[in-house]
């Protein structure tokens, strides 16, 4: 299943550009503060590559796909190179521009492509796995230093694996973004109403990206469920030049690695901001809200990246304002004197003394009574 979307997603890179999208995500606002300097974002795809736009900060992980041959193992994928871009990259060279240009990218592949001649891979997995690429994917990305994980693309089956992973992260306080989906026109959507959840997205305390057009309008495609947390664009993403042409990605892949980016900014200004509060800053932030507040279409809205930091800085000044210590306590009234501490208590005390003396004198009486009647 991730050979195929890896496929699908390579053949996007055909479609004409659109206007660049980091105006609509609020970037220069946000640079004016930060542009994701010392944070490692892990892009769990294929292996990327190392362009001028992106050149000195793409660390490579090994492959967690464990069906390469020797020699493939480092090839690289033009459209893992491109996701990386639109997280990372400076423009330079004519690549992507990014919304977090002066991160670190950790290439954690973790899809293959299928093997000439339509061979059947010797390693593929048999039977139920024991592990899989995406949740060893994560667990390497927490255990190398990522603050911030984006794994574009999912799966629809509910691993534990993979359940675990995510909470293995999660509990580290990593962020991690993914896209829902691209499903939304599939027969059994449109049918139903809504679209099958694909996982990493659906856990929770996953930020699930929905893509939206030039307008804000939902992508025709984007899955619609209630994964989606925010939305970003989605629809003709530039990704540089080929042969003199504009070259653009559509999709949640490309929409989850521009909020990839804005996580790294965040995380870049708020080193210390937990997790979900880089999350809610966002979904705070973004907008326009739904009619109703949300919707499974959009989430809360379009990512915006300079209000996310400004509603980031709030959090994390409320964080640092009201720490959580032993003298808070609900109401106005005045505290309660709380427990007594140990010790001596003297109306016990004499209450355990009388019924003691009280036990001795009974005793004595029965000895006595006892001892009457055998003479």
């Amino acid at each position: 299943m991730l050979r195929a979307a890896a496929l699908a997603a390579a053949a996007l890179l055909a479609v004409a550009a659109a206007p660049a999208p980091l105006d609509d995500l609020g970037v220069d606002a946000a640079w004016a503060q930060t542009k994701g300097a010392g944070v490692t974002v892990a892009l769990l795809h294929d292996r990327v590559g190392e362009p001028a736009g992106l050149k000195g900060r793409v660390v490579q992980a090994p492959d967690m796909t464990g069906t390469l041959f020797e020699g493939d193992e480092m090839r690289t994928n033009d459209y893992s190179t491109v996701l990386a871009g639109l997280v990372a990259g400076n423009g330079a060279g004519g690549g992507p521009q990014g919304t977090a240009p002066e991160a670190t990218v950790l290439s954690v592949p973790i899809t293959s492509m299928p093997l000439e001649g339509g061979l059947v891979d010797p390693e593929g997995p048999q039977g139920t796995p024991l592990d899989s690429p995406i949740a060893r994917g994560v667990r390497y990305a927490v255990n190398h230093g990522a603050q911030v994980i984006v794994v574009p693309m999912g799966i629809f089956g509910v691993g534990r694996v993979e359940r675990d992973a995510v909470a293995y992260a999660l509990q580290r306080d990593v962020v991690i973004v993914s896209g829902t989906g691209d499903i939304g026109q599939w027969p059994s959507s449109t049918t139903n109403g809504t679209s099958y959840w694909q996982f990493p997205a659906g856990f929770p305390g996953v930020i699930g990206v929905a893509a939206v057009d030039d307008a804000g309008v939902r992508a025709p495609a984007s899955s619609d469920n209630l994964s989606v947390l925010v939305a970003a664009p989605g629809v003709r993403i530039p990704a540089g030049r080929a042969g003199g042409r504009p070259l653009a990605v559509n999709g949640t892949q490309a929409a989850s690695a521009l909020v990839g980016g804005v996580a790294a900014l965040i995380r870049s200004k708020f080193p210390r901001l937990p997790a979900e509060l880089v999350a809610r800053s966002m979904s705070d932030s973004a907008g326009p809200h739904p009619g109703n507040g949300y919707d499974d279409k959009v989430g809360f809205g379009v990512v915006n990246a300079g209000k996310a930091l400004s509603r980031a800085g709030e959090l994390a000044r409320y964080q640092e304002a009201v720490p959580v210590g032993g003298d808070l306590y609900f109401g106005g009234g005045p505290k309660s004197a709380g427990p007594q501490p140990p010790g001596p208590d003297l109306l016990r005390l004499w209450v355990f003394g009388a019924g003691a003396v009280l036990s001795l004198a009974a005793f004595g009486l029965l000895a006595g009574l006892l001892a009457r009647r055998r003479r």
